[in-house]
């Protein structure tokens, strides 16, 4: 739903409109003790994953386009901190003494409306992105007033300019359309990229390891009743590496910690293979267990969880980003609905073996990125495509008397305004 929703009602709009699936379901899911049907959870549940797909690829999206290029890493991870911020709320309000109870379910179900109904009333006064307005919808004046009012001064036009310079590269080959996307030349690596990138991020295990940490401490030796209390931690840590990831990016890059992130949870899954091997025999061996969990999330929160998205944003162009965050996400939804089915099985016929799989992905993924996806930090989109028309093959076209592309350089009075922000 993805790309057809955020061409024709914009990013903003299709935020504001995606409310509808939180709100609906949260009042569902909140009153469904009372109403004594678990169907009605089911029905929710399903209306709440059409808002999860959206919103996961929508808010990058958005985000990214709203955002300067030299802090466009920093804000596009903002939207996965938030995410670890609410795994951990989840995880502390799940704690049996407080809403993780026969009376207190429905309540913490409820919840899930508060976030939808801040968005509501607080996005309204939010500008809609400038480079949707320029480049889709042509409005320039109203572009330049968002841009005005969201960098804080009033010179924008070498930003205008290099929206404008897109706009008419993607004149020159033609607008694309969803299903062009798969078929066109231009786009090939930057598609393979972000599919390897989402399958990698999913398939690495992550959600093994969130979806059955639980089974993971108690094989461990963790007492049944602080699992719940090792479990916020394991969150804690996520939400902190996803903090140090916002403040890092710019300086690091995207590809140094996508290739750190992913070495991390390769050694984090062979090392835990070993452990639980030998945990029955080694007394101190399931601390050892624990450490790797909670390595493999570090290294998870430092790159493969927040990355993929700010880099899908940067890859594509105006009019070919929603169709690729449709592609991406729908791989990265995909991939997730793998794991969860497939791991019980995996767990039951390999056991501990089984992370020697999600070992190999994370190194195949790891391979691929440090052979095949540029640094693209600090660059404009059409830089950044122009980077990968060399390895398709390709020539990024401009239209006839078109503004020449400006040095990515920033000036001085730009490092000064944007150290001011």
């Amino acid at each position: 739903m993805v790309a057809s929703l955020v061409n024709k009602l914009g990013r903003k709009g299709t935020l504001l409109f995606n409310n509808i699936f939180s709100i609906v379901p949260a009042v569902m899911m909140g009153v469904s003790e009372i109403a004594k049907t678990y169907e009605i959870i089911i029905v929710a549940r399903f209306i709440v994953g059409i808002c999860a797909g959206l919103s996961s690829n929508v808010v990058p999206m958005y985000l990214g386009e709203l955002a300067p290029k030299n802090l466009r890493g920093a804000i596009g991870i903002v939207p996965q901190l938030f995410i670890t911020v609410g795994i951990l709320a989840a995880q502390v309000l799940g704690i049996r003494h407080i809403l993780g109870n026969s009376t207190g379910w429905p309540i913490m179900l409820g919840l899930t409306a508060i976030p939808a109904v801040l968005e509501l009333l607080l996005l309204p006064f939010f500008p809609e992105s400038p480079r949707y307005m320029l480049i889709q919808r042509g409005d320039e004046k109203n572009a330049k007033k968002a841009l005005q009012r969201l960098r804080g001064w009033e010179d924008v036009d070498e930003e205008l300019t290099e929206m404008r310079v897109e706009d008419q590269s993607e004149r020159a080959e033609g607008h694309l359309t969803v299903l062009s996307l798969l078929s066109q030349r231009s786009l090939r690596w930057q598609l393979i990229s972000i599919i390897i990138l989402n399958m990698g991020q999913q398939l690495s295990g992550v959600n093994a390891i969130y979806y059955y940490a639980d089974s993971i401490y108690g094989g461990a030796g963790v007492n049944p009743n602080d699992i719940q209390y090792v479990t916020v931690g394991t969150g804690a840590v996520n939400v902190l590496m996803t903090v140090a990831a916002v403040f890092i990016v710019e300086s690091s890059g995207r590809r140094l910690l996508l290739l750190l992130g992913f070495g991390i949870c390769c050694g984090a899954c062979v090392l835990l293979t070993v452990a639980l091997n030998f945990q029955d025999t080694v007394t101190w061996m399931p601390y050892i267990s624990i450490a790797c969990v909670i390595f493999y999330v570090i290294g998870h929160a430092i790159g493969p969880s927040p990355i993929p998205n700010v880099v899908t944003t940067e890859m594509f162009r105006q009019t070919a980003r929603p169709a690729a965050f449709m592609v991406g996400g729908s791989v990265h939804w995909l991939s997730n609905f793998t794991v969860g089915l497939v791991f019980p099985f995996m767990e039951e016929g390999l056991g501990p073996y089984s992370f020697i799989i999600f070992a190999v992905i994370c190194l195949v993924t790891l391979i691929y990125e440090w052979m095949v996806v540029p640094e693209t930090k600090n660059k404009t989109f059409l830089e950044v495509s122009q980077m990968f028309a060399k390895k398709n093959k390709t020539e990024i076209k401009l239209s006839t008397g078109d503004l020449p592309l400006k040095d990515g350089k920033e000036s001085l009075a730009d490092a000064e305004r944007v150290t001011a922000f």
